[in-house]
């Protein structure tokens, strides 16, 4: 619609016409051509009209073409808008006490640091992407923490991360996933698997509703080491984990949440590779089976959660071959308390994964391991740990011995 100065001489019925047409340049140009023709207009008034008519018709034109360049912008970039950058950066003080320590379970007394940042993006609807890369050791799997030592050098990056996660619209609650992933199962401990040990492989899990009760499961097949046997490069030869899980999440009553579940993890040509014994285990043969269980009462005063886990190596012969672990936790305000008291016998589980911290990362450990934080401001936390583990570490002098260690830790997270 347009306003015109020079429409003061303009007839009223030329005038209305003006306002009832649609404002297209088409339009208007016969408009104009037809307000002359019937003399509602003269020709020094024409003259103006046609000249605003030719500058908005510009106008219009220079909007459309830089709509269509901002159009065209917005879809090179449209990715960004569906991608997170997440991370984290922890400080550490650690001390580590072993009872008659000797060259290969000494003291430790130190600073270290933890750096993560991540990539995560929507590629299209069912389909997620995501990359990590952390501080740590390519030697240590179950750590990314790095000491603060040797004259100020660099210290590493490495991929943590890596996968594609495709979820189907058709099939809701369905993930497939493969790469380097973030654990796929569901865990009420650390003691078969420590948290930071990303799997390599694929992975399906799956969520549904079922009357009032969640059901969850997951399976999936992950690479340990690539012709492991030396006698090709088939998937025969490589040694191999395959996992299976499956649980319920349900609340018989309002003030009461249960989560049970039971799990199994078999490794294939696992007599090959004495890594996995590498911290305690006297055996090369594992089938974990595991059973787990978290009950929250959230109607008390406090909020308080009971969890644990038992696993067995139905493979173990030597009567060594059973784990479990039980605790305490709870969440008042800026504060967090955990506890739990474990028993992890020397082949129950592989102790190559097994928590990291517990007794030195070593199997043949139980004992007790106390955590409180407090949230200083959102996403700054501080908290500490105290773990009080006796082992049966063969490095040590004599069995069941005392190894004590207090961390300390400062985190931020963006």
């Amino acid at each position: 619609m347009r306003l015109v100065s020079t429409l003061t001489g303009v007839s009223l019925t030329g005038l209305m016409l003006a306002l009832s047409t649609p404002a297209s340049a088409a339009v208007d140009a016969k408009l104009l051509e037809m307000l002359r023709a019937n003399g509602s207009i003269n020709q020094a008034q024409y003259n103006e009209l046609q000249a605003d008519l030719s500058k908005e018709t510009k106008e219009k034109a220079d909007m459309k073409a830089q709509s269509e360049r901002m159009s065209s912008f917005e879809q090179k970039v449209a990715w960004a808008a569906k991608t997170q950058i997440k991370g984290d950066v922890r400080l550490r003080y650690e001390d580590v006490n072993v009872d008659e320590p000797n060259s290969s379970s000494g003291n430790q007394d130190r600073q270290r640091v933890r750096a993560r940042v991540g990539f995560y993006s929507e590629i299209n609807p069912q389909v997620d992407a995501g990359i990590r890369v952390a501080t740590g050791s390519s030697a240590d799997r179950r750590s990314t923490n790095q000491s603060l030592d040797n004259y100020f050098d660099k210290k590493s990056l490495w991929v943590d991360l890596a996968y594609l996660d495709w979820h189907p619209t058709a099939l809701p609650g369905l993930h497939l996933i493969g790469g380097k992933m973030a654990q796929p199962w569901v865990s009420m401990g650390d003691i078969i698997w420590d948290s930071d040990i990303n799997p390599e492989g694929v992975a399906a899990t799956y969520k549904t509703d079922l009357g009032g009760a969640e059901v969850f499961a997951s399976a999936g097949q992950y690479t340990l080491k690539d012709n492991v046997d030396g006698d090709g490069v088939q998937y025969k030869h490589d040694a191999q984990v395959y996992h299976g899980q499956l649980g319920a999440k349900f609340a018989p009553m309002d003030a009461l949440k249960v989560t049970v579940g039971a799990s199994i993890y078999g490794y294939d040509n696992d007599k090959e590779p004495t890594i996995l014994q590498s911290f305690g285990n006297t055996t090369n043969e594992f089938n974990l089976v595991e059973g787990f269980g978290q009950i929250d009462l959230t109607g008390l005063a406090v909020p308080l959660s009971a969890y644990g886990q038992y696993v067995k190596n139905t493979e173990s012969t030597d009567g060594e071959d059973q784990a479990w672990l039980a605790g305490l936790k709870t969440k008042l305000g800026a504060w967090s308390l955990d506890y739990n008291y474990r028993d992890v016998q020397r082949n129950a589980v592989v102790s190559l994964f097994t928590d990291s911290d517990f007794g030195n990362g070593f199997t043949g450990s139980r004992g007790h391991k106390f955590k409180v934080g407090y949230e200083i401001d959102k996403n700054f936390s501080v908290g500490a740990a105290y773990l009080m583990a006796k082992t049966d570490l063969s490095q040590l002098p004599n069995s069941n011995a005392d190894v004590d260690t207090l961390q300390v830790d400062l985190e931020a997270k963006f």
